[in-house]
């Protein structure tokens, strides 16, 4: 028979001192990929997480993964547990890797690669993105054990944090490995502490480069100032004419859509503020809500722009200018769509008829959940009964581009977006940490999704 909520949250409990010293242990691998994804310090730790999967009765298997060039990728770990080939199989997804944890700035409270426990949280570089990531996959199958119900794969990445460069290539060598009906990917975040959430959308991603011209060659602003405006401040009123009085995006062909299964709560305006250390002064542009803004409209970032420095510069108009334009999609929208929408936009607006021309750089697609659909439903009871209250799900507006890319080869896939952080986790910051209350009800809440899915249509 298997096991009840009760059994299982106690055993989750009962779990919490092994997966403290996993995280403990795991934070002191020392696993940045930065300084080198094929790099032994990385083969070692993913035969640490491997060690840690055979534990829990995972056939596992340390790979190193190449680029579409054949230059050498990262350090994988793939492995399996089939407990009947005629059941489910769900794909559980973490990576291995962490940020760089600079120090020379004294922000850093504890030493990075020590976890080091403060109340409630355990602090360390990878505490939350992605130790526990891992964590709730081990805790879970240490939960059911022998009553597992479905069948489980695993795919721990060795290069999130730097791009997943070799993943698709990785997934296309191995492509029966993939093959599964429900993917978690565990690598996201809750609302708070106390109240956790399926991750409902991820925005697309596509990045152009516009050039502004408007001389041949450089003049002197005595001769020709007042005549002609210099390619930086043409390049500015054609980034300007993107947005209305309101800061609205007004890109003809760049498209919107409505929160992924509605919206259940939106973002405190006061707490966006202070994560995103935005003046005081500083008006928030667009309109309708704050999660509405940042999870399925579209943005616009300006994430590089040449120019002459400020130190050295002189009297010169310049000629001519590069800006690229960073533009977060709509999860529905196809990016290369939205893509050529913004350049031709470019064109089209030029200001005092200034030459505009535009090259892609690349673009990936966003995602949506299938809200309505059995897993999701499993899933968010799960979090409810293991947290004790129901989960407020939320989009996120940046990318995870290799989960379209999955759900395009693999079209049977349900895919949920869970994981360990929270808005105090400071991933990819100083003093990253992890709530451990949070932690056991997410490995409670994963055992109780992996034991109901036998029941998933």
């Amino acid at each position: 028979m298997a096991q009840t909520n009760a059994q299982i949250q106690a055993a989750a409990q009962a779990y919490m001192d092994t997966a403290i010293d996993f995280l403990k242990r795991k934070i002191a691998m020392k696993a940045v990929s930065a300084e080198g994804i094929s790099a032994e310090h990385m083969k070692l730790d993913a035969q640490f997480v491997a060690d840690e999967l055979e534990r829990v009765g995972v056939s596992t298997r340390v790979v190193l993964s190449k680029n579409a060039d054949g230059t050498p990728g990262a350090w994988e770990v793939i492995g399996e547990k089939i407990v009947n080939p005629a059941a489910k199989t769900v794909l559980l997804y973490a990576h291995h890797d962490v940020q760089p944890a600079p120090t020379d700035d004294g922000v850093w409270k504890t030493d990075p690669f020590v976890g080091t426990i403060k109340g409630d949280r355990l602090y360390g570089r990878g505490a939350s993105d992605d130790g526990s990531g891992i964590a709730i996959h081990l805790g879970a199958l240490a939960i059911l054990g022998d009553e597992l119900g479905v069948n489980v794969k695993f795919f721990i990445e060795g290069e999130e944090e730097m791009g997943s460069d070799s993943f698709i290539p990785f997934v296309k060598e191995h492509p029966d490995f993939f093959d599964a009906d429900i993917m978690i990917v565990a690598d996201s975040g809750n609302w708070s502490p106390e109240i956790p959430s399926l991750t409902t959308s991820l925005r697309g991603n596509t990045n152009i480069d516009v050039t502004v011209r408007v001389m041949e060659s450089p003049r002197h602003s005595g001769a020709f100032g007042g005549v002609v405006l210099d390619a930086n401040t043409m390049a500015a009123l054609l980034i300007a004419s993107m947005y209305n009085k309101d800061g609205e995006l007004v890109v003809d062909g760049v498209k919107s859509q409505e929160v992924v299964g509605g919206l259940q709560q939106d973002i405190d305006e006061a707490q966006l503020r202070i994560d995103g250390s935005i003046l005081p002064s500083v008006k928030l542009p667009g309109t309708g809500s704050l999660a509405s803004r940042l999870w399925v409209k579209p943005s616009v970032t300006v994430i590089g722009f040449d120019a002459h420095p400020v130190e050295g510069s002189f009297n010169v108009i310049s000629p001519a200018t590069t800006f690229r334009l960073s533009l977060r999609t709509a999860p529905s929208q196809d990016p290369l769509e939205a893509q050529r929408a913004l350049g031709e936009f470019m064109v089209a607006h030029a200001p005092f008829g200034c030459e505009v021309s535009w090259k892609p750089v690349d673009a990936g697609r966003g995602w949506a959940m299938d809200a309505d659909c059995d897993v999701s439903k499993i899933a968010e009871k799960a979090l409810e009964d293991a947290f004790e209250c129901a989960p407020i799900n939320q989009g996120q507006g940046g990318s995870i581009p290799f989960i379209p890319d999955l759900c395009e080869m693999y079209p049977k896939y349900q895919v949920l977006v869970t994981g360990p952080e929270d808005p105090q986790a400071n991933a990819h910051s100083p003093n990253e940490s992890q709530s451990l209350s949070s932690l056991r009800k997410l490995i409670a809440a994963e055992a109780m999704m992996l034991r109901d899915f036998v029941h998933a249509e």
